[in-house]
């Protein structure tokens, strides 16, 4: 093969085997004389990645030759557990090899985009600079490669996820998280799901080229699709150019993008309780199905592992204080409040999370959220095991389903895999 690697098989898919061969090519071309390496793998919130098992081969095959460190792009997300680094990477690496990401804290900043710069690619709607920022541990010259791995899928913050953002946002500082997903929100999530090249893609690239393009930054990129109703790898992209990211979200938009002849007036999406603990990441149900689904119609979400609402705890608590209101009330709110203000990541969260009470939501937990709590962020609430008894996932397909009632559901067993929307509403 050569350099970069773009590998595709739909028709059979990518195994194990193939994967491995895939990830020895690259090695021959970018770490064969590595000495010291570090892997920016993404966190268990990725699991169904591939990312965990190409972070744990590369490992194996080095460890003999390099100095081999792993630093999780965690995001605003909590370190990874014991049980969730054995879960994704195995048991065979030392804990001591994973090192824990700290956004607040744990950050350089290396430059900004203008507010100029800013101000045009919101359409004039946001008026600030955006800090370029990355963890330390990024800088250091010691690092004779920097492979950062992960999964192209469509994403409401940047259109597409990974690439450049798997650094900037995943290993990045409060003020790029912040800026960058507020950009986002204010240019509206429905034109920016699932697009290659977006407000916020753009600000994140350029600031990749303009701070840390010089350092030896290579990508390994992962496309899954379904076969036979299951995740198939079905394409693996290596490189550090953006040919390589635009191949990957080709062939993700091919493969991920559901688009559906007619609105969905009742959707059950289910959030695998090991990957989805708080509304933060649970929300995904409601962004990559709300251009899908008819006004007036009722979202359920079955989240039998939720237990709060923020992956970070200061987040947390502004979401249990100002709610999933609608965009205008929360534009008000971030006006007038400053620690709205200072949190933009979170009011972007908020203006993502609301319907804008053109279709309804009802959260389903288990008993991590009460009925109290769920209702103050303005969702409904249902038990899951009440709920789980009227739609059991496991009698359900994804997509449309017809029970016995004679009652019309869509069904979606992961919302992270894919987006849904109208074909009108996409192309609009």
């Amino acid at each position: 093969m050569t350099y970069p690697i773009h590998y595709v098989d739909i028709e059979n898919t990518i195994s194990d085997g193939d994967l491995t061969r895939i990830i020895d090519e690259f090695i021959a071309h970018k770490a064969i004389n590595a000495k010291k390496i570090l892997i920016l793998p993404p966190d268990i919130t990725r699991f169904y990645s591939k990312a965990g098992f190409i972070s744990t081969y590369l490992y194996k095959q080095l460890k003999e030759q390099a100095d081999i460190f792993f630093l999780p792009a965690l995001g605003t997300h909590e370190p990874m557990s014991i049980a969730e680094i054995e879960t994704m990477f195995g048991t065979e690496i030392p804990k001591e090899r994973f090192l824990p990401h700290f956004w607040r804290t744990d950050v350089e900043v290396l430059g900004e985009i203008t507010s100029e710069r800013i101000a045009e690619l919101s359409e004039n709607k946001l008026n600030c600079t955006m800090e370029i920022a990355v963890n330390k541990l990024i800088l250091d010259k010691s690092w004779d490669l920097i492979i950062s791995v992960g999964q192209i899928v469509p994403h409401e913050v940047i259109g597409m996820a990974n690439y450049t953002k798997n650094v900037l946002v995943g290993v990045g500082g409060a003020d790029t998280i912040h800026k960058s997903h507020y950009l986002g929100a204010v240019y509206g999530m429905e034109r920016i799901m699932g697009r290659t090249y977006t407000p916020v893609r753009q600000a994140l690239n350029e600031g990749f080229d303009q701070f840390l393009r010089h350092l030896p930054i290579e990508f390994i990129l992962t496309v899954l699709g379904k076969k036979d109703d299951r995740l198939a790898l079905q394409g693996v992209y290596c490189g550090n150019q953006n040919e390589t990211y635009e191949a990957a979200c080709q062939l993700s938009q091919q493969l991920n993008l559901n688009l559906l002849t007619k609105p969905i007036k009742k959707a059950i999406v289910f959030l695998e309780p090991a990957e989805f603990k708080t509304t933060w990441l649970g929300n995904k149900a409601i962004y990559r199905t709300r251009m899908a689904m008819a006004d007036d119609g009722e979202l359920i979400i079955l989240a039998p592992g939720l237990h709060r609402f923020g992956e970070d705890l200061a987040i947390d608590q502004l979401i249990r204080t100002f709610g999933y209101k609608t965009t205008d009330e929360t534009l008000v709110a971030v006006e007038n409040n400053p620690d709205l203000a200072k949190n933009l990541s979170a009011a972007a969260h908020l203006i993502h999370g609301t319907t804008n009470d053109r279709f309804k939501v009802t959260y389903c937990p288990g008993d991590g959220l009460t009925q109290e709590e769920v209702e103050s962020v303005n969702y409904q609430y249902c038990h899951f095991d009440e709920m789980v008894k009227r739609y059991p996932p496991d009698k359900l397909k994804n997509g449309w389903n017809t029970l016995a009632n004679g009652e019309e559901v869509f069904y979606v067993s992961n919302p992270a895999l894919g987006l849904w929307a109208t074909e009108k509403n996409f192309n609009n």
